[in-house]
């Protein structure tokens, strides 16, 4: 059987029992341990189910927790993607902006870049870029979220159609190679997917412990983000996902 072959049947197993063994699955298909592993490593590479100690499960789609207790997590890798970002950046674009962690980091390192217009849901990003040298700040209206200090329904996804911008730069949830862009939360998924739809460019902001992952509420595809800013070379699978669907790795 070739490796394609099992690891489809392998798949199935799992999505079937919600998980399984790496002994039993070398049982089932009399082949060694070792080549289970390298199959359940490639699988989990591209996001369809989860590696474990001992075998695989069936992925669970990702929740996330305050935005406190995010703002300490992968602090320097979001530091690096936010320094990547400013160096994209010139004086005078204009950028939409969702909320999230990883776009306030941005945030910060986005000040140093004169003139940019910003248009954010986001009341902290919006305090940061308060402070950027003879920049303009647009605030979207609507209803506020207070854990996250975002504004959120309908009249911000009006607000938003409002406006043209040159990126749509987004911090999503999660970054799947066959599903693409994801968020938990419904309401900020269709922010997110409303800034996409008034921008040239789609910038995409994740970690690497994003990718793979998977959310409830998608944003976009893949092959319709235009860059990816991440802090480390993904896997080569999801490496060649984003070469296929033409993402610009940064």
């Amino acid at each position: 059987m070739k490796p394609r072959q099992r690891q489809s049947r392998i798949l199935d197993v799992v999505a079937r029992d919600g998980e399984a063994t790496v002994e039993a699955l070398a049982a089932s298909f009399d082949v060694s341990a070792e080549t289970i592993r390298r199959d359940l490593a490639t699988l989990a590479e591209t996001g369809v189910l989860q590696k474990v100690h001992g075998g695989a499960r069936r992925t669970r789609l990702y929740a996330e927790g305050s935005f406190q207790e995010r703002m300490a997590e992968h602090a320097a890798a979001k530091a690096v993607i936010a320094e990547k970002l400013a160096a994209l950046m010139e004086p005078g674009d204009t950028l939409f902006m969702d909320t999230g962690t990883t776009t306030l980091f941005a945030a910060e390192a986005l000040v140093r870049v004169p003139r940019l217009t910003i248009i954010t849901n986001s009341l902290r990003i919006a305090q940061v870029m308060g402070r950027a040298e003879a920049g303009k700040v647009f605030l979207l209206g609507g209803h506020l979220s207070p854990d996250n200090a975002e504004t959120l329904g309908q009249m911000s996804i009006e607000s938003i159609s409002r406006f043209q911008a040159d990126y749509a730069v987004i911090g999503p949830a999660a970054l799947d190679a066959s599903v693409g862009a994801m968020n938990a939360d419904h309401d900020e998924a269709q922010i997110a997917r409303a800034m996409c739809d008034n921008a040239r460019n789609r910038i995409v902001l994740a970690h690497g412990a994003k990718l793979g992952r998977k959310a409830a509420h998608r944003i976009c595809r893949l092959d319709e983000i235009d860059v990816l800013i991440c802090d480390e070379r993904p896997g080569d699978a999801f490496a060649a996902a984003l070469a296929a669907a033409h993402v610009d790795l940064r």
